[in-house]
């Protein structure tokens, strides 16, 4: 005797969570979130390596990632060797980092939007001209016209 085997059934759910994912807004937010990551490697390496070496030549020469206060443990000469040897170390150049890469993302992010704004941005359209007055407005108007000359006549 063969059995027949059971047919599995999907809940509920699993169809409305397939249509969820598949909405545009949820596809367009995956998209931003990859491109943003992508984004995210090129700022990394314009402020690590351009704009660090910059600032860290105009503050006198330190280099601007081993800028840091160490709390607790040896005072090395690199922020690498003071973790390494287990020194607590505050990161003032790490920090600062961060404050520029948030700058400079949301620079371009304004830009990109100012862009995007203006190409999706529909034509000016000219004033559309008003309706005309009802039929019962012109004749009033007519008659009071008709009325003014009337009166102004000798």
């Amino acid at each position: 005797m063969a059995s027949k085997a059971p047919s599995i059934h999907a809940p509920g759910w699993v169809s409305e969570f397939k249509a969820f994912l598949m909405r545009g807004n949820v596809v367009d937010l995956a998209v931003g979130i990859i491109i943003g990551a992508a984004f995210t490697a090129i700022v990394n390496s314009l402020v690590k390596d351009v704009f660090t070496p910059l600032i860290g030549l105009l503050i006198g020469g330190i280099d601007f990632t081993n800028f840091f206060v160490t709390l607790r443990g040896p005072h090395l000469p690199t922020l690498a060797d003071a973790q390494k040897a287990g020194a607590v170390t505050i990161n003032v150049g790490l920090f600062l980092n961060a404050v520029i890469q948030f700058v400079i993302v949301g620079f371009a992010i304004f830009w990109v939007v100012k862009l995007v704004s203006k190409l999706t941005a529909k034509p000016a359209e000219a004033p559309a001209e008003p309706p005309p007055p009802p039929r019962s407005e012109i004749l009033l108007t007519e008659i009071r016209d008709l009325l003014a000359t009337r009166g102004a006549a000798p």
